[in-house]
């Protein structure tokens, strides 16, 4: 079966790993650095590329992006620098790793893994899969078919965007107590059922191996609310996922 090099860019780390597409087995210890600040296309390109030589990888390369990505082209860049606005992220990285290479939004990419092998398995209705980190990723599935580049997290709530009150950073900037985030992911939650009737929302990112500590505490949601099975590989998985699909 097909192994991939999976890495999962995010607005503060990157981390890699290579990936077994028939079971979605990480094959090495995933490895993180810090995504270089100020985090222009030329110095990110530069860590993926020290990542793929960290791996001695010569393969196919799946890569996920925290942002729109249309056609391999970034189209936003809400945590990362500005510069990547238009930039050709599949060329820009090819170039530096010297090897196919696929690009896909990040959220997407780990909303496909949970669809694939975690908790959206045997889901065909309405999934909203959403990642709380440095901002808030989300991937949406109808009858298991991906409608890509949602950025839900930027949809306005209070006055301000979702992201900057409901994020694992925000929750961590602010000290809120896991009662007082929940009351606001809730809020959230419940504001994306009202636009989408998901009979079930993922919740995924660092946080999601903490769900205990808040997933209890939500309320009045109609829709089934659970954490990702992989945690925070998800994104990884997918990005191999999405360098396996377009290496045949």
């Amino acid at each position: 079966m097909a192994h991939v090099l999976g890495i999962d860019i995010g607005g503060t780390g990157i981390k890699a790993a290579p990936v077994d597409l028939g079971d979605a087995t990480l094959l090495a210890e995933r490895v993180k650095v810090d995504t270089p600040q100020p985090s222009e296309p030329e110095a990110v390109a530069a860590a993926v590329g020290e990542l793929v030589t960290g791996f001695s990888w010569t393969g196919p390369v799946g890569i996920t992006f925290p942002g729109v990505v249309i056609d391999s082209v970034v189209k936003t860049a809400a945590n990362v620098d500005k510069a990547w606005i238009e930039t050709d992220a599949r060329k820009l990285f090819g170039q530096a790793t010297g090897l196919p290479v696929t690009v896909i939004n990040d959220a997407d990419a780990a909303g496909l893994a949970e669809m694939t092998f975690g908790a959206g398995v045997g889901h065909n209705g309405t999934v909203l899969m959403l990642t709380l980190g440095t901002g808030i990723g989300s991937a949406l599935f109808i009858q298991g078919i991906l409608v890509p580049n949602t950025e839900f997290g930027h949809i306005e709530i209070r006055g301000k965007e979702a992201e900057k009150r409901a994020s694992e950073l925000v929750r961590e900037e602010h000290d809120l107590s896991w009662g007082k985030w929940a009351g606001r992911v809730d809020e959230y939650l419940e504001h994306m059922e009202q636009l989408l009737s998901p009979e079930l929302i993922i919740i995924g990112g660092g946080v999601s191996r903490q769900s205990g500590k808040f997933l209890p505490l939500l309320t009045g949601l109609r829709a089934e609310v659970v954490p990702a099975a992989m945690h925070n590989d998800a994104g990884i998985v997918g990005a191999a996922m999405a360098g396996g699909q377009s290496s045949h």
